[in-house]
């Protein structure tokens, strides 16, 4: 063959698609609650608790790679620490509405 149709085959030939565990996420857009009669995203603690579940099920099964999880746990330990503050901010207002 040819240099020439080498070029033109290779043109022809369909790209192959990034596995589906790489490829990267689409994004989605976030409702504006200031555009007409949208809801206001609903995202509370328990979503945040299983959000932290979910990371250490990743992190178990090797989902992330070794240059990622700096950030991973990084990102781990702050939402810890928030979820903790607010647990223990939420049992501290139980407490005094009790007494």
């Amino acid at each position: 063959m040819t240099e020439e149709v080498k070029k033109e085959t290779a043109a022809e030939a369909p790209a192959t698609e990034a596995p589906a565990a790489q490829a990267a996420p689409t994004a989605q857009a976030v409702p504006n609650p200031a555009e007409g009669n949208a809801a206001p995203p609903d995202l509370n603690v328990s979503d945040l608790n299983a959000v932290r579940s979910i990371i250490e099920i990743a992190t178990t099964r090797g989902a992330f790679k070794a240059n990622e999880l700096e950030a991973v746990g990084k990102t781990f330990n702050k939402l810890t620490a928030f979820l903790d503050h607010v647990t223990k901010t939420q049992q501290e207002n139980k407490g005094q509405n009790n007494g």
